[in-house]
This record gives structure tokens, sequence and C-alpha cells, in this order.
């Protein structure tokens, strides 16, 4: 194992076993299989394993996602068609408005459409991909200061938590973060090494990059980051801040060009930025998605979060929000051991030079995790499970880094006992989150709790064993310790996944209830299964809310083989179907009223549109910038992809936006861009502009039913 801080490469034309190093001449498939030539013959071929595991299994059963969140798919499928739509992240190719996020995340998706034509796979598998080079990287970051050994526990850590097989099989933007802030952590680890400029400045450039995914929360590891380098870097004082100031540029040119072009863009010849309640991308950065966030004061948004130990709708903040019923089956199997683990490595390289790469790496891994964690526990505004994915990397760089360095010095009779110890916290913890779903594989809390404490035992004398012995033990415990997620994890890819919320894990292991119970009972322990209008994966109400949320409930979410939501060319009228009275799924108004304009199932989840529905929207299609307007950005993306062309959003997400205003949908009324009006979706009500469009239309055009879903047909007037 390489835990000194010489350099982690060894010389050109040196030898490993007699074995020629892999050179320039030599094939790319057979350097691709021998890899570094200081590891062991095993190791490459062991790593190319791991990252085909982890392929074949993120790509299995994925189509059974179908559009997954359909608000994402539908500006996929806009940016497959309009260049236009592509560089601004339109929910649709008439460019009416776009999705509350830079694109970045989209472009891959929308390259892949456009290649391999509209469906699942051609959304999801470069999400997968991303996947399974997010693993490769953690190895690589691991591998060059530790041993291959290291590497493969990090990378199969992350592969197996729960959250990571459900964000690397969606279609979120989350993937593309955790991808580029994994590389960044890695190209910071190289530029500690050697003190070379350009390390940094790509590790400035990917955070730039990170942005336009999913915007400031990109920025969170940056203090962690810059303060590792300017302390432990190998290079003069006044060089460091010079290369910290370059990095900075990289991060505002790669992550600023793009909002430079939007802000500068003629407002009236783009789209409306979505999120925003003024047109603005500065606006949604800095608010709805920015502080926004943190505080809960998120103007536009469906409601605020928790104070500090204050419930909210977005559950309660505090320093164990990442261990509670609703987070915990997500994130949190390793969290403990790789808090002991991180530790153990400080407290083992306390006594290292200042420009120790070792010591750096756990500070740049294990800074990056525990930056991340605090933000994510105290934020009191919109917070979903599915967020944590971001943590994944850092947990499993630390988890790898930590066990390798302890047990090559498991002779020292405290590294033993710390190994000893961060296996008895996962089996422990393993434990209490497979207790917390008793009727999920009951066998295996207990199999994991004794195996665990059994290995743990045996690691205590590890550094006595005997090789063979000791390797056992260790294998033993490793095993145990990944039980838990990985049987989530195959839980996770055995079922769709829909929705705008959505959890990993089997049904009822990610429980809304909060630390105090809620609906699930004391700790929030009980299933959903079973109750009124539930929603797949611990969703009460089937609306995704904590607590219940909106009424409107949408029932099977997240069922593979439930409704056929979101699913590709699906006509089955289930799901949010609009119904008579204007409320997607039947959902009654909340107390203030949203003046029939929709409940929270048409805000978090998609329509399953029939197919009379469909064919009338078809009908003289090419006519029409927009076959359709609808309520709430959810509503409008199922119809726009049920039929593949354009329709119009108002309000955005929420249905809270003020685009357009009334007069410019008067003027495109007028103008003939529109042909129907869909009843339903979003949330609108009050004073809100989408309010005023549906009562103009419903008072002024002719209404058609098809089914049980109810259309304004803008180019005929009520009584003609």
């Amino acid at each position: 194992m390489t835990t000194h801080d010489a350099p982690p490469t060894t010389a050109p034309g040196a030898t490993t076993a007699g074995e020629p190093a892999a050179g320039p001449g030599q094939p790319f498939v057979r350097r691709l299989w021998r890899g570094r030539p200081e590891d062991p013959r095993w190791a490459r071929p062991a790593l190319l394993v791991l990252l085909a595991a982890t392929l074949l299994l993120y790509l299995y059963g994925l189509g059974a996602s179908g559009y997954a969140n359909s608000f994402y798919s539908a500006a996929v499928q806009a940016g497959s068609t309009s260049w236009k739509a592509f560089f601004f992240g339109s929910l649709d190719a008439g460019n009416a408005i776009t999705v509350d996020k830079p694109p970045a995340a989209l472009w891959p998706m929308a390259l892949s459409v456009r290649v391999f034509g509209l469906n699942s796979w051609a959304i999801l598998a470069p999400e997968v991909l991303m996947g399974v080079a997010t693993v490769a990287v953690v190895y690589a970051a691991v591998r060059r200061r530790f041993s291959p050994v290291a590497g493969l526990v990090a990378g199969t850590v992350l592969a197996l938590t729960p959250v990571a097989a459900l964000m690397f099989r969606f279609n979120n933007p989350d993937a593309l973060l955790a991808l580029l802030m994994s590389v960044a952590c890695y190209l910071v680890v190289r530029a500690l090494e050697d003190g070379r400029t350009k390390w940094l400045v790509w590790a400035g450039a990917a955070v730039g990059l990170a942005f336009l995914a999913k915007t400031l929360q990109a920025f969170l590891i940056l203090p962690a980051l810059a303060v590792v380098y300017a302390v432990c870097a190998p290079v003069p004082l006044r060089k460091r801040f010079a290369q910290l100031a370059a990095a900075t540029l990289a991060l505002v040119v790669s992550g600023g060009w793009w909002v430079a072009v939007v802000e500068l863009w003629p407002a009236s010849s783009r789209p409306y930025i979505g999120g925003s309640q003024h047109n603005s991308f500065l606006e949604l950065t800095f608010g709805y998605n920015g502080l926004g966030r943190l505080n809960g004061e998120e103007t536009g948004s469906v409601g605020g979060g928790g104070g500090p130990r204050g419930g909210g709708m977005w559950g309660e903040t505090g320093w164990d929000r990442m261990f509670d019923s609703e987070t915990g089956g997500q994130i949190s199997w390793l969290l403990p051991t790789a808090l002991i683990l991180l530790a153990a490595g400080l407290v083992a390289t306390r006594r290292a030079r200042r420009t120790s790469v070792t010591r750096a790496s756990f500070l740049v891994w294990g800074g990056s995790l525990l930056t991340t964690m605090v933000v994510f526990s105290y934020m009191a505004g919109i917070f979903h499970q599915y967020y944590t994915v971001a943590l994944a990397p850092y947990l499993a760089a630390v988890t790898g880094m930590g066990a390798g360095l302890l047990w090559e010095r498991r002779r020292e009779g405290w590294a033993a006992v710390t190994l000893a110890a961060s296996l008895v916290a996962a089996a422990a913890w393993g434990y209490v989150l497979l207790h917390r779903t008793p009727d999920y594989l009951p066998w295996l809390r207990w199999l994991v709790l004794v195996g665990g404490l059994t290995a743990a035992l045996g690691l205590v004398f590890a550094g006595r064993l005997t090789r063979r012995l000791a390797l056992a033990t260790a294998a033993v415990g490793l095993v145990t310790a990944l039980a838990g997620p990985a049987a989530y994890t195959l839980s996770t890819v055995r079922q769709g996944h829909t929705g705008s919320i959505v959890t990993a894990g089997p049904a009822g292991a990610s429980m809304m209830g909060g630390r105090g119970g809620g609906p699930g009972g004391p700790g929030g322990r009980r299933t959903w299964e079973g109750m009124p209008g539930q929603g797949r994966q611990g969703q009460p109400n089937g609306n995704g809310f904590p607590g219940g949320g909106f009424p409107g409930g949408t029932p099977g979410q997240n069922q593979p083989n439930g409704n056929a939501q979101n699913q590709p060319n699906s006509n089955q009228p289930t799901g949010n179907q609009p119904n008579g009275n204007g409320f997607p799924g039947g959902g009654r108004t909340r107390e203030g009223g949203m003046g029939g304009m929709g409940g929270a199932g048409g805000l978090l989840n998609g329509a399953s549109v029939p197919a009379e529905a469909r064919r009338l929207l078809e009908k003289d299609a090419g006519d029409y910038t927009w076959v359709a307007a609808s309520i709430g950005s959810q509503n409008a993306a199922s119809y726009q992809l049920a039929t593949g062309e354009a329709v119009m959003a108002i309000g955005g997400f929420n249905g809270t936006d003020p685009s357009p205003t009334l007069a410019r949908f008067k003027k495109y009324v007028e103008d003939g861009r529109i042909h129907y009006f869909i009843a339903g979706g979003g949330m609108g009500g009050g004073d809100s502009t989408a309010s005023e469009i549906s009562s103009w239309v419903q008072s002024t055009f002719t209404k058609v039913t098809v089914g049980s879903a109810t259309f304004y047909d803008l180019t005929r007037k009520a009584g003609d």
C-alpha cells in the first residue's frame, strides 16, 4: 500500500515482478488490462470486473422507469428537435419556458435521443455511464495513494450505495453533478502531488461545469478544496494563491459563459427562465435555487422547510437528518464507519509533513463529505432524499482510504481496534436501518449484526492472525457491511421510478413521518403500503409531500407495473388523469382554493395520456407552435412526450411563474400559435398569471371532453 508521500508512479521503463512496463508501444487493450506497472496482476482485471458489474447492475431493467422524471424528459425531447431549446434547456421546442436548472445535465441525454430516438434507454443510459465513470474516478483517486484493494473497496461502496443506484438510473441533474464533483476532488489531489497549475485549473473547470448542472450546489465543497490546497500544496505560498486565482478564473469561465449569454440575450427572443419571478437566471441561481434552499424562503416554491429542529414541508432539520427515517436508508449505511475512518486517517497522519498527500487526500474527500453533509442537514428549504447522492463519492473514497490505511497498520493495536470499531458501527447501524422495514428480509438484519460483530472481533486480532485467516476475516466483515446497502440497491434496480420525488430501497424504506414518527408511527417505521392514496417508496398520499402535503394523490408512483404513468407511449387513462373537476387524480382543492386548476398530483408527477387525447392533439399539429398549453410543467411534459409535439407549460414547474402573461397568451392565441388548453395540472391559484389565463380560457372558448380529460379549443370561441 502506498501510504508514503513519494510520487505514486514508477520511473519510465521500471518493471514489476519481471514484467515489462506497459508502454506506448504495447497494444491499447493490453495496456488497459495490465494497468499500472506497480500493480499486482489481479488489480486491473478486478477494476474492469467492478466497472462491468456496475454497468450491468445499473442497466438492469432500465426501461421500467419509462420517462422517469417527465419534467426533464420533456426538455430532453425538446432539445433533441430544437438546437435553441437544447442550448437554453427549454421545456418545449417552441421555447416558451426553461426548466428550473441550467441545461448541462440535459445535453448528454438530448444528444443521445437525437441519435437513438426518444425512448427510456436513450434518456437514461447516459446517466448509467456517468455512474460507471464516477466509480472509476473514485477508484483512481483512492488508488493514487493507497492500495488497489482500497480503491476497489471505495468503488464497490459507491456502486452499492442505494441512492447512487437510484440516481445513476434517473434523469435528474444529480448524476452529472456527482461525477463532476468526483472529478474535481481527483484533480485537486493530483495538484497536491506535484503542485502543477494545470490540475487545479482543470478542477476549477469541472466545478464550473457542475454549476451548469445544478447551480450553487456545485460550490458546496469549494471552501474545503481551497483551504486544503492553500495549506498543503508543495509550492510557495504566493504561488498557491496565484494557482487558486487561476482555478477560480477557470471556474468562472467554464460556468459563466452560458450565464453571460443568457443574461445578455434579449428576453423577447429567448424562453422565460423557469423558476424565476423576473425572467432572470441570476435571480433563479441566488434565490429559488440558492439562498432559498438554505433559509426556506423560496419565492414561487410549493412550501418551505423547517428551521433548526423544526418540522416543515421538507422534513426536520438537524445534525441527524442524514440518519433519520426519511433519509437514512438512502445514504447513511456506512456513514458512521466513514466518519470513524476519517478521524483515524487524520490521526494516523498527524505527524506527517505539511505537504503529505496522504493526509491531504483525507482532507479533500473528508472535507467535501462533512461540508455537504452539514449543509444538507440544516438547509430549511426544498430538500429531497435523492440529493444525498452527492455524498456517495466522498463517503466511498473516505471508507476505502481509511480501511486501507488501517489494514496496512493492523499490527498496531490502535489501528486494529479502530478498524474493528468501524465494522461494529457498520453492523449496528445496518441492523437499525434494516429494522426500520421489519417485513423486508427479516433475516438479513441478524446476519449483518452477528456477522459484523464476529468479524470485528477477529479484526481486533488481525495483526496476530495468519495472512490467510486475516484476509478471510476482512472479507466477512466487508460482505456483512455491504449486505444491507446491497439489498436495498437490488430492490432499487428491480423497480421503475417515476415522478419528481423518488427514493431508493424497498417500499416503506423512506418514511415521511420525520423523527417523531408522523403517520408511520414511532420513528416513522410503519410502511405506507395499504394506506389510502399511497405512492410507492414511502410517498404518503402518493404526492411525495412529507406528512401528506397537498391532496390529489397519485397511486402507483414508482411502481414498475402499476400505472402506465410516465411510461413511453402509454395510453392508459390512469395516474394523474385530468377529470371532470379539473383535478389530476381526482384531488380536492386546498383550503384557499386553486381555482379548479389541479392538485399536487399534476405538480409532482406526469399525467397518463389517453389515446383519444393524443390523437386530438396530433391532428393538424404542424399548423401550431404549441399543440396545447397546460398549467404546470409536469402535466405539459406528459402530453408533449405522448405526442412528440411542443406543449406550453404555463407558470413553469409549480404553475406559479408569471409566464406567459395574460396579454402575451392572448396574443399567442390571436396569432393561432396554440391549439388547445388542457384543464388541470400545477398549482396556480390566487391572483397568479396561471389563474388569470385559466379563467379567461374557460369563459371564452369551447370545451372539448375526451374521455375524462377536458380541453378547450382555442380556435373556437364558446357559442360559435
